[in-house]
């Protein structure tokens, strides 16, 4: 079977099934590929909720890009009917030359973004479920929030196709190949060709990469929900924002309200490396407990029985800002997805970007960061 399109995308997940819904209402043919039948739970963008921010403590270059994410998630709210996105404002926790303090304050800086600065006991007296200890900080942001992401993922799907693109679940890429003017895809299905190829493969990316360009590592990561002991109702959405925390030097948590699940907190980083089909899928006892003791620590009200809990997986970088740039030497492929593990909120905006950049249309935003920029060598150790 052979098919000729305008772009192929590789990867159906967060970037690509927005990829796939700009690119089709602008008229492109689209041809969408996933190895499963997305939205699914074995990568980077399942377990019910991810975290939307604007006072981006990572690099303010982030902050324009998420301030069109949010106008996008409404956008698709409503041609969708879904509903994807609640505001409950959000807490930065750390010590004051912490990096996310610091980086926080700069986004607020440089973006005039509203916040407050709160002390530990202005903290535990406004949010009684969040227990920062004394000499911690919390920069509060009141337009963080909560996405849902499988069902973000189902509607740009669902208005891709509407649109015209043809999608093809539980089709993996085997491999592809670049001449000057055209790409070739291959599956177990069949052969397709278009003018461009974008691969947002997330976990799997490097398995679409030639050796001298494996610049990213695949991390495990576990997330857990836990029944909230003591008073529920503090962990209801309009009494506990969403909150993330520097604690310890540079580990990282974070957590959300229960919205009828339990209590989800998570670590951010510090999982192990691993390969997407390889990856064990089973939480331990250990890791468990090791998510218990810093929910005892700050968010102790939540340490009740473990309800439920999932793997994901995050693809890194180097240096953990995102990769958005076609591969050197090969204009007619676009890479992304490699997000470290903070870019589903920006998903929308990067698939608009992703479109722009397909059909050769000027960026709208500053993406020197996200360019091509690492030596093969890495490691995260």
């Amino acid at each position: 079977m052979t098919a000729t399109h305008d772009i192929i995308i590789a990867g159906l997940g967060a970037m690509g099934s927005a990829a796939a819904f700009h690119l089709a209402r602008r008229g492109v043919r689209v041809l969408g590929l996933d190895r499963f039948t997305p939205p699914h739970t074995l990568g980077s963008s399942h377990g019910q909720t991810r975290i939307i921010r604007e006072a981006y403590f990572e690099h303010p270059v982030y902050v324009p890009m998420v301030q069109r994410a949010y106008e996008l998630w409404r956008e698709l709210e409503k041609a969708s009917g879904a509903a994807l996105l609640r505001e409950t404002g959000g807490l930065m926790l750390g010590l004051p030359d912490s990096t996310v303090v610091r980086g926080t304050l700069e986004s607020v800086r440089q973006h005039g973004l509203r916040h407050e600065v709160l002390t530990a006991p202005e903290v535990r007296r406004r949010f009684p479920a969040l227990r920062p200890t004394d000499g911690m900080i919390a920069v509060w942001e009141p337009r963080a929030g909560i996405l849902a992401p499988e069902q973000c993922i189902a509607a740009h799907l669902r208005l891709a196709r509407d649109h015209g693109a043809e999608l093809h679940f539980d089709e993996p890429v085997l491999r592809w190949e670049a001449d000057a003017d055209s790409v070739r895809v291959f599956t177990a299905q069949g052969e397709h060709t278009a003018r461009r190829l974008v691969l947002t493969a997330g976990a799997w990316i490097q398995s679409l990469l030639c050796d001298t360009l494996r610049v990213f590592q695949v991390e495990r990561q576990t997330l857990f929900w836990f029944e909230p002991r003591g008073n529920p109702a503090e962990f209801a959405p309009s009494r506990c924002p969403i909150h993330l925390w520097q604690f310890d030097g540079r580990r990282f948590f974070y957590g959300f309200p229960d919205l009828g699940e339990g209590v989800k907190v998570a670590f951010h980083h510090d999982g192990v490396t691993t390969t997407p089909d390889t990856v064990h899928r089973e939480v331990t006892e250990e890791e468990i407990d090791s998510m218990r003791e810093v929910v005892q620590r700050f968010v102790p009200g939540a340490n009740g029985p473990l309800r439920s809990s999932t793997v994901c997986l995050y693809t890194n970088t180097p240096d953990e800002h995102f990769w958005i740039d076609s591969l050197p030497g090969c204009p007619q492929v676009l890479v992304a997805s490699p997000c470290s593990g903070h870019g589903f909120k920006f998903s929308a905006v990067i698939g608009e970007v992703l479109a722009d950049l397909a059909l050769n249309a000027p960026p709208k935003f500053d993406l020197s960061l996200f360019k091509q920029r690492f030596t093969p060598a890495f490691s995260r150790e």
